[in-house]
């Protein structure tokens, strides 16, 4: 091993024998793993000089009372690296963590490191708050090794069946339902949605099927070529608005996947001549703080961001305790402006 190298779980599982998560639970003193495993594996961590047990003996005594929360590394326009709905949550996250008596860690979930390997060797939490994971279908292979860890953590993210760990999340079906019923009753009837609705973002997917479900009752035609991908940047909104203008299939409303998808939009929207709302109605999703001062003003639909903290916070405490904790959907909100 060379000079200075940082060791890892990793490189003691392999001197013991086992695999990384037993090395984890082992020193956690998780009582699953044998006293004999346990002592080996302590044993290894010691002559190696593993930087574990500043904050092992608490952690394990369940006392750290710290909390970690990870922001997903989302690189903006404006270098600001976190989508800005989910700083909408950090005060909520940290007024509760007070309330009940927790110091609050935050940090990147990194895509170019093994994060979920850095926490386990850091040993400063007893456990994490996850905040956004972009590729879902690349994320849910670091949610696994989570739980093969026996880590503690809760997600904001999409509450389905096939999601991973304990989620808290926004019924993003109603939030699509009403928005699609909001555009309806204006007389909309040719709407477009722009976001990548795959299993990728199941978010965006859930947003679109709402979306879908009302059109369907109200006997409006759900055409594929007015559904343009989008990520959830303002420059990618900007770019699937131009494509879809570029198709040449009529609309006369857009429901974006994301506020910050419908600011770009509104910006192409705005370069090719049509007004909004008078050519094209426009509504986002999240309420972040930049749509109030939009011209014009951005009907949005408001996800729950002071309960969405509360809610966070406490589910992972549950957790933490071995308390029964199940996942949570958090009632959408309709923001009527001036852009619907």
């Amino acid at each position: 091993m060379a000079v200075n190298e940082k060791i890892t779980s990793f490189d003691i599982a392999t001197l013991a024998g086992v695999s990384q998560p037993t090395v984890s639970r082992a020193l956690r003193g998780d009582p699953t793993v044998s006293e004999g495993t346990r002592k080996r594996i302590e044993a290894i961590a010691r002559q190696l000089n593993y930087a574990v047990d500043k904050n092992a003996s608490s952690l394990r005594r369940g006392k750290s009372n710290t909390l970690a929360l990870l922001f997903f590394e989302d690189l903006l326009p404006d270098e600001s690296w976190i989508n800005p709905f989910f700083l909408s949550m950090l005060g909520p996250i940290l007024q509760t963590c007070a309330k009940r008596g927790y110091d609050l860690l935050t940090s990147f979930q990194q895509l170019s490191t093994d994060w979920h390997v850095d926490y386990e060797d850091s040993r400063k939490a007893d456990g994490i708050i996850l905040l956004g994971y972009g590729n879902y279908e690349i994320y849910r292979v670091r949610l696994e090794q989570l739980i093969a860890q026996g880590t503690h953590f809760v997600r904001w993210g999409s509450v389905d069946d096939h999601a991973l760990g304990m989620t808290i999340g926004c019924d993003n079906r109603q939030g699509g339902r009403d928005a699609g019923r909001r555009l309806i009753q204006r007389g909309c009837r040719a709407i477009a949605f722009l976001g990548d609705a795959s299993d990728r973002y199941p978010e965006f997917r859930d947003r679109y099927a709402g979306l879908v479900q009302v059109m369907t009752e109200a006997g409006l035609p759900v055409d594929p070529r007015l559904h343009v991908d989008a990520l959830s940047i303002e420059h990618s909104g900007h770019e699937a608005a131009r494509r879809l203008i570029a198709g040449g299939v009529p609309f006369d409303a857009i429901f974006a996947g994301s506020d910050l998808i419908a600011i770009g939009a509104m910006r192409a929207l705005d370069e090719a001549g049509m007004a909004v709302p008078g050519d094209v109605a426009l509504i986002g999703f999240d309420d972040i703080p930049a749509v109030s001062l939009t011209r014009p003003p951005l009907t949005t639909v408001a996800q729950d961001y002071l309960r969405a903290g509360e809610v966070l916070v406490d589910a992972l405490i549950g957790l933490i305790q071995g308390k029964p904790v199940t996942p949570t959907l958090l009632a959408p909100r309709l923001i009527t402006r001036m852009t619907a």
